[in-house]
């Protein structure tokens, strides 16, 4: 396995290299020292992937929530809080102007767009954008614009200037998309080549002209594939892009995407939150997810993001006794971890999605909490995402139904996973044989053995992360 990881590794320098070669040859730029390059006198930030993203976490930012002046530069005073936290790549959502045609409330949805190429000046100027992007690089964050492919807003120019670029119904007027409630928007036509031009030329305008990093792609899997696989090709010829797909498609995967939702674990922790599922029923999730998606794919995890918070509820409504041993799971579980606008600051009321409702900044013990986690990833090989941490190795014990723990190996870095996901005490022990090994629990420092047939008794909603002692 070492030397297939290896062989591996080698396979994405050389890959990226050739990237980088063909990027340099294809667009008259200049190679600097301090990972940019110079395009039409506008310096890009390069940076290696996957490498670059190895223990990567992800942070989702809800201008419009987010301070009481709902700006850019309002929130670019927070980035230097954000960096101290830890995080590492910010997810700005729709940053676009807001159709009024349709609209829903008063404020309306951030995801009907109406003009592609511009923002909304609610949040503040261009020149606002470009620096938070740029206070952003010079923090070493990621920024990645959530795009809007599948609609536009009903005042796009679009409708008026290519109403054939559009959806019809059976008479013959542009629809919403079918299917959904959505009908502050208008489903886009893939099947026209004009558009998708358009599209492609969008999206890299925001990677030539700001610096973007790549994107987080609404509803991606109502796109096609093939426009995915173009654009990517597109963007990654101005500079590499990380692309997160808002999907679990195996396909999107192939080319165009490096990362999708884990929408399925998601829903597995709240319904055990519930107790209408058990730690057994995650092994099996696990189990079958790392069969089925390539090790170099990630996943990102979540216990809410802006959907979730505004339509499902806060993690407070949602797991109120086991948010915390969710959030934990999140961080040592495969997977790239998300954390919402405020979730630090244990937000806890649904934040409305139409109109204006501030995040209150508070002190909270999710603050402390998350710090850790994200130390705790950083610094442990075996938890990095994708190829680069290790998959969960799950180990039998006399009490599944409750019990939930795996570990996780890279090189000399092991990792044990001990989690009571019931409201009720968990007794257990391991049941697999010439298992004893000796770790410190990474939050309290306890230094504890772990031996079969051993006997173990975990609070409820307890956790445990061991660290191997070498």
């Amino acid at each position: 396995m070492k030397q297939k990881n290896n062989i591996q590794m080698i396979k994405n320098t050389i890959l990226y290299l050739l990237v980088l070669a063909f990027v340099f040859g294809s667009c008259d730029s200049q190679t600097n020292k301090d990972n940019t390059i110079e395009k039409d006198s506008i310096k890009l930030t390069v940076y290696d992937y996957p490498t670059r993203t190895n223990s990567s976490n992800i942070y989702e930012v809800n201008i419009r929530q987010y301070t009481p002046e709902g700006t850019f530069k309002a929130f670019e005073t927070h980035i230097p809080r954000l960096k101290e936290l830890g995080v590492d790549i910010l997810w700005l959502m729709p940053v676009f102007p807001i159709s009024e045609k349709n609209r829903k409330g008063s404020m309306g949805s951030y995801y009907a767009v109406a003009d592609y190429k511009d923002v909304n000046p609610e949040f503040g100027t261009k020149e606002d954008l470009r620096s938070i992007i740029k206070t952003a690089h010079e923090n070493n964050m990621l920024v990645i614009l959530d795009w809007v492919a599948n609609h536009t807003g009903w005042d796009n120019p679009w409708i008026t200037d290519h109403p054939e670029w559009y959806t019809k119904d059976s008479t013959g007027n542009i629809t919403h998309t079918v299917g959904t409630d959505w009908t502050d928007v208008a489903d886009l036509n893939y099947d026209n080549e004009e558009m998708r031009a358009a599209m492609i030329d969008a999206l890299k305008y925001w990677v030539t002209d700001f610096d973007v990093d790549g994107y987080r792609c609404d509803v991606a899997g109502m796109v096609l594939v093939d426009f995915w696989n173009n654009a990517r090709e597109e963007l990654d010829k101005i500079k590499p892009v990380f692309m997160l797909a808002e999907a679990e498609q195996l396909d999107l995967h192939e080319k165009a995407f490096d990362m999708g939702y884990a929408w399925h674990f998601h829903h597995i922790m709240n319904q055990i939150a519930k107790g209408e599922q058990n730690a057994d029923s995650l092994r099996k999730y696990f189990e079958h997810a790392q069969e089925e998606y390539p090790e170099k794919v990630y996943r990102m995890s979540f216990t809410t993001n802006h959907d979730e918070n505004s339509w499902n509820g806060t993690v407070f409504e949602r797991m109120p006794e086991s948010y915390k041993v969710f959030a934990v799971l999140t961080f040592v579980a495969p997977g790239m971890p998300l954390i919402y606008s405020g979730q630090e600051a244990g937000l806890s009321k649904r934040l409305k999605f139409f109109e204006k409702d501030t995040i209150e900044w508070k002190t909270h013990e999710l603050t402390e909490l998350y710090k850790k986690l994200i130390i705790l990833k950083n610094e442990n090989k075996a938890l990095w995402n994708g190829e680069a941490g290790s998959p969960a190795h799950f180990i039998n014990t006399s009490n599944g139904e409750q019990v939930f723990t795996f570990m996780r190996i890279k090189d000399d870095n092991r990792i044990l996973i001990m989690m009571n996901l019931s409201p009720e005490e968990a007794k257990f022990n391991y049941m697999e044989k010439d298992f004893e090994r000796f770790y410190t629990e990474y939050f309290t420092g306890e230094e504890m053995s772990v031996k079969p047939h051993e006997h173990y008794i975990l609070k409820p909603w307890e956790f445990k992360v061991l660290i191997e002692n070498k």
